[in-house]
């Protein structure tokens, strides 16, 4: 059951904060949503902070993009929240944000498909890369929606992420897992080696996620049936990226449990003790902060 509309704010309100303070956006950027019903969506306005609003600066519009209620103006994003809507009427709640690396992802051309966390598999499947369009138009969300009847978390190129969900903090907690995976894919190709889970193991979380209720048509496309470079997980007949962008990096290693995995080697002139040293001191300041 949808919320009522002052909780609704609340939540939109909450979510912007964290997205905030997470460092997911920086100054005005990103957008977030609720359904409140068939006719009406609350939606964050445009040219204010999300670490900084209150539920008064919240707009409400209807499924034409005209405002119902509020004194400020919509999203320049309004269309794609509107549109994703109604294509999905499992969801009530979007995200979209700018989470850095994630977003580095999307800028060198790289989808986070490959099969490496149960948790992210179990959650959100897998990431693709929707195509660059011009923010603010019809072609800026265009290219999503190819993916939008399989997938809950999209890489933008060159621009940043978006998340849909059940409801709005949904919504942002994959935003979190989508940033979170992001990061650890990241730090593990740098230090050499991205193990990546056998197809029959990654079968066995695609069949969690449907008795969980997950809402999925995904397949996984692995190293074993494919002869790819890494587990991937793909909805039918969906390209791995977007346009002709290369091929990802990641999980160029056999998958965990192969008889040809061997321990990770880093590349040469990479002084290990003083990555490792590095990479820790990243962790203990983040956990400080």
């Amino acid at each position: 059951m949808i919320k009522n509309l002052y909780s609704l704010k609340k939540d939109i309100v909450e979510a912007g904060r964290r997205v905030y303070n997470r460092g997911y956006v920086a100054s005005n950027d990103g957008n977030i949503s609720a359904r409140i019903d068939e006719k009406r969506v609350v939606i964050t306005p445009t040219g204010v902070s999300k670490g900084f609003m209150s539920p008064d600066d919240l707009v409400v519009v209807d499924y034409e993009g005209d405002v119902v209620e509020g004194k400020k103006k919509p999203s320049s994003e309004v269309y794609m929240h509107l549109r994703i809507f109604k294509e999905r009427p499992d969801v009530n709640g979007i995200c979209h944000a700018h989470p850095p690396v994630a977003t580095g992802f999307a800028v060198a051309g790289i989808p986070l498909t490959q099969c490496i966390l149960p948790e992210v598999i179990i959650s959100l499947g897998g990431i693709p890369l929707a195509e660059y369009g011009t923010p603010g138009t019809d072609e800026f969300y265009q290219p999503v929606l190819k993916y939008l009847k399989d997938y809950d978390a999209f890489l933008l190129e060159n621009h940043g992420a978006l998340t849909i969900g059940k409801d709005v903090m949904n919504a942002y907690h994959k935003m979190e897992t989508l940033e979170h995976f992001a990061h650890i894919a990241f730090v593990a190709t740098q230090l050499g080696n991205v193990n990546t889970l056998k197809g029959e193991n990654v079968q066995k979380l695609l069949d969690l996620r449907k008795n969980f209720g997950i809402k999925s048509n995904v397949t996984c496309e692995t190293c074993e049936s494919s002869n790819a470079a890494a587990c991937s997980i793909v909805a039918p007949n969906q390209p791995h990226a977007a346009g002709s962008a290369p091929a990802s990096p990641i999980g160029n290693s056999p998958p965990v449990g192969s008889a040809s995995n061997s321990p990770p080697v880093l590349p040469e002139g990479i002084d290990q003790e003083a990555l490792v040293k590095q990479i820790t001191a990243t962790i203990l300041k983040r956990l400080s902060g």
